[in-house]
């Protein structure tokens, strides 16, 4: 089930006591989402970023490349904070075994004790998309691709998912709300698209078929893009956000409740 709260100027904390109506043993995940097309690259204040997050905002990127991951690099770090009762500025990372190799480029995680929030973050187009849940998640967000992208990638994919795209005529948005479910499932369990895109089936004819013990689901966004979010366990509800742009402007949000000033 997914719920719209398009109606908060800044995102509410997550209670740290047991919410009275979660579903024992279901996990929720909370969604934010924000558009980059009203934001510059001056509006944003880097001073929260580490130095690798900054040192890739120096990199020679695309300005446009640049802006949405300073958007959603911020505004992790800020939805993150509060959780962990911590400053922005303090949220540190660290990357998980690889489920392939064993080696440390897994999926990332944040340096806490036992307990702390797993997090996805993705950003395409317009739009940046960030999941927060109690367990490994995934999210991905994609603006449509061009068709002949479509054509290209598509014949990677698993056969029924390619039978899929092909008899909905190789539209981008057909294709782009398969491509996000497998991404999204592929960035939760922490190995990306160096799993083979054929080995896992997200399509739309038989959801029964998808990954077992992972809940994937498609994620209302912004015209012209598709979004999806999968997480581990047994779903419960999808708390869906768009935040403000004020939210990653120079000017911090105010704190949480029980976060340091």
């Amino acid at each position: 089930m997914i719920t719209d709260r398009r109606d908060e100027s800044v995102p509410e904390p997550r209670p740290s006591a047991p919410d009275p109506d979660t579903v024992p043993g279901r996990v929720d995940v909370d969604l934010w989402q924000l558009r980059v097309d009203h934001l510059a690259e001056e509006d944003l204040d880097p001073s929260e970023l580490d130095a690798e997050e900054r040192a890739r905002l120096a990199a020679p990127l695309r300005a446009a490349d640049r802006l949405r991951y300073g958007i959603g690099h911020i505004a992790l770090r800020r939805l993150l904070a509060p959780r962990l009762g911590v400053a922005p500025a303090a949220v540190a990372y660290r990357r998980e075994p690889c489920p392939g190799c064993g080696a440390l480029h897994g999926r990332p995680a944040v340096e806490a004790p036992p307990g702390a929030p797993h997090f996805s973050l993705s950003h395409s187009g317009d739009v940046v998309l960030i999941g927060i849940a109690a367990r490994p998640v995934g999210v991905d967000v994609e603006a449509f691709p061009r068709t002949a992208t479509v054509h290209d990638v598509a014949a990677a994919l698993h056969p029924l998912e390619r039978a899929e795209i092909a008899r909905a005529g190789h539209a981008p948005e057909a294709f782009a709300r398969v491509w996000c479910r497998k991404e999204a499932y592929l960035k939760g369990l922490g190995i990306g698209v160096a799993r083979s895109l054929d080995q896992d089936y997200l399509g739309d004819d038989d959801p029964a078929a998808r990954p077992r013990g992972w809940a994937v689901q498609d994620v209302t966004t912004a015209d012209g893009h598709a979004a999806a979010v999968a997480v581990e366990g047994t779903p419960g509800m999808v708390r869906s956000s768009w935040l403000p742009s004020s939210f990653v402007t120079a000017s911090p949000p105010p704190p949480a409740p029980g976060a340091p000033s």
